[in-house]
């Protein structure tokens, strides 16, 4: 299955996309795609309703905006420097183990939002990521069974202020965390839909110049190896993102260095997983 949500920011509405590629009103089903829903089997019983439903269901109207496709996580867990090569590119050593910050939850926002570049920033970037998603709780979870705890797998635009990350003192999340920093979507795609996670094209276009283009099997440290090793500094719940970390191509990493500017269009995508798009505006509130 591939979920959606779409609707005004706040309201949004459950949704799926079909084998077409048509977005369905599922909100006849009385659920949010949030932690309630997938920790009570939702994604089976969704199957099942849609089953005697789908035939029934209304399309969405075109146009309709697209919201993180799913409810706002308890906690966003990011990797940092898990691709050799953006190592590499920043100048750091390839992590002897994964490299953990969080995102604030309050960065997420639909796949064709705007990028808002916060007040007194000078670097805002771009870093296409793989995003996990978390099927149900988790907790000293071994490499072995890892991935019976994956929901599903979403394109996740990990926007960061390089300034704010580095210079500002403190732990990387103060780069991470500004409004609509964290563009998932358009699509949860379930994991049974995905042969194989470590073996997918991701890469990012900016105003159309090809950037980042490589694959995760790429990844210092595998989906197994990372929900193990989370797992064992904190529970995680259903619905909870691990965002499994950037090529190298990030304008960090580029000669001369290079940031998002108002007008700039920022499109990612990964195999299987759709594409998405956002503009880089200022923060209307800055």
């Amino acid at each position: 299955m591939k979920l959606i949500r779409f609707g005004a920011a706040g309201k949004e509405q459950p949704g799926i996309q079909d084998a077409s590629g048509k977005y369905l009103d599922c909100s006849g089903f009385n659920e949010d795609w949030n932690e309630d829903f997938f920790t009570n089997n939702g994604l089976a019983r969704l199957e099942e309703w849609l089953g005697a439903n789908q035939e029934n269901l209304n399309e969405i109207p075109a146009g309709s905006r697209l919201g993180s496709p799913i409810a706002r996580p308890s906690k966003i867990v990011c990797i940092g420097l898990n691709y050799r090569k953006h190592a590499l590119e920043s100048g750091m050593a390839v992590p002897e183990v994964p490299i953990i910050f969080m995102k604030a939850t309050s960065s997420l926002c639909g796949p064709f939002d705007n990028i808002l570049i916060p007040k007194n920033s000078v670097k805002t970037d771009w870093e296409v990521e793989l995003a996990v998603v978390i099927g149900k709780r988790a907790k000293y979870v071994s490499k072995e069974n890892a991935m019976d705890y994956v929901a599903g797998y979403c394109v996740h635009n990990d926007v960061s202020e390089r300034d704010f990350q580095l210079h500002h003192g403190g732990q990387w999340v103060k780069g991470k965390s500004a409004d609509n920093f964290a563009p998932l979507g358009p699509v949860l795609v379930t994991k049974t839909e995905i042969e194989d996670p470590h073996n997918l094209r991701l890469w990012l276009k900016l105003n159309g110049k090809m950037l980042q283009d490589s694959n995760t099997s790429d990844l210092v440290f595998d989906i197994p190896t990372l929900i193990e090793h989370l797992s064992q500094y904190m529970t995680l719940l259903p619905g909870d993102v691990i965002s499994t970390g950037t090529p190298a191509g990030v304008g960090l990493g580029l000669t001369p260095p290079t940031y998002l500017k108002v007008g700039d269009v920022v499109e990612l995508g990964i195999d299987g997983l759709g594409a998405s798009k956002q503009v880089a505006i200022n923060d209307p509130e800055a």
